[in-house]
C-alpha cells in the first residue's frame, strides 16, 4: 500500500454530473410551492455562501424575518428531492454524467495512490439521489454535504477530516470543481485546484486564478496529469 497518497475531492453539480440548471430550478420551485413566496434568484453568486443551507436560510430570513427552523429545512429538502426524482424521469438528459466521470472515479478507487472525497454545497439527500442515479460508488467517498454548514470551507474541511481519519499518508489534497466559488474556496484554504468546464469556456475559471482546467474525464491519463499539475489558485 502506498503511504504517499493524494486526496482528490470532487464537487458534484457541473463537476461529476450536469444537473446545475434543473437542480437550481427545482430548488426555487420547491420553495415557492411550499412557502408561498417568490424565490428571488438562482444566481447563487449573490448569496453570502453557495450552500443549500445558507441559500435557504438567507431567503427564509428575507421573507419571514427569522432563521429557518428544522421543520422548514425538512419540508424544503423532502419536496426538493421528490421534485428531482420527478424531473429525472421527465428529463433524464438533464441528469447525465460529465463524460468519463464514472469511469475515472472507478479507476481512482482501484488505485491506492488516491483517496476520494466529495464536498458539495448541496444537502446530502438530493446529492445522493443524483449520484446514485448515475451509478457512482458514493459510499466509497469521504463525503461532506451542506447540511448545517454555512460555508463551503466548512464542507471541504469535513471531507478532509474524514479522509485523514481513515487513511494514513495523505500528503496532498486536490479539489475538482466547476464554479467561481470553488476557485475562491480553494484559494482561501490553500488547496490545489482543477477546474471542469463542460462547455470548454475555461476562461470563466482561469480569469479567477485557476491554473488547470479540463472539459471532461474522457482522457484518464490527461486527468491524472491535471491532478499532478494542479496548484492553489492565484
Amino acid at each position: 500500500m502506498s503511504n504517499n497518497k493524494t486526496l482528490i475531492i470532487f464537487d458534484i453539480d457541473g463537476t461529476l454530473l450536469y444537473s446545475n440548471k434543473v437542480d437550481s430550478e427545482c430548488f426555487a420551485q420547491t420553495y415557492e410551492e411550499q412557502f408561498g413566496k417568490e424565490f428571488p434568484t438562482i444566481d447563487w453568486s449573490v448569496f453570502p455562501a453557495v450552500t443549500d443551507h445558507t441559500i435557504f436560510n438567507t431567503v427564509i430570513e428575507k421573507d419571514f424575518g427569522r432563521r429557518a427552523n428544522p421543520e422548514d429545512i425538512e419540508k424544503q429538502r423532502y419536496h426538493f428531492v421528490e421534485l428531482l426524482k420527478q424531473k429525472r424521469v421527465e428529463a433524464p438528459e438533464e441528469f447525465m454524467e460529465v463524460p468519463g466521470a464514472v469511469n475515472t472515479v472507478e479507476q481512482l478507487l482501484g488505485d491506492d495512490q488516491y483517496v476520494l472525497g466529495i464536498a458539495t454545497g448541496g444537502w446530502q439527500a438530493p446529492a445522493r439521489v443524483k449520484l446514485n442515479h448515475l451509478g457512482f460508488s458514493i459510499d466509497k467517498f469521504h463525503a461532506s454535504y451542506a447540511d448545517n454548514k454555512d460555508t463551503r470551507e466548512a464542507i471541504v474541511s469535513e471531507s478532509i477530516e474524514k479522509a485523514r481519519a481513515a487513511h494514513e499518508g495523505i500528503e496532498r489534497i486536490v479539489y475538482i470543481g466547476d464554479a467561481i466559488w470553488d476557485v475562491k474556496t480553494t484559494r482561501n484554504m490553500g488547496i490545489d485546484f482543477v477546474g471542469v468546464r463542460l462547455k470548454g469556456d475555461h476562461e470563466v475559471l482561469t480569469r479567477e486564478g485557476a491554473g488547470t482546467v479540463i472539459q471532461d474525464y474522457l482522457d484518464h491519463g490527461r486527468f491524472l496529469e491535471s491532478v499532478k499539475e494542479a496548484k492553489v489558485p492565484r
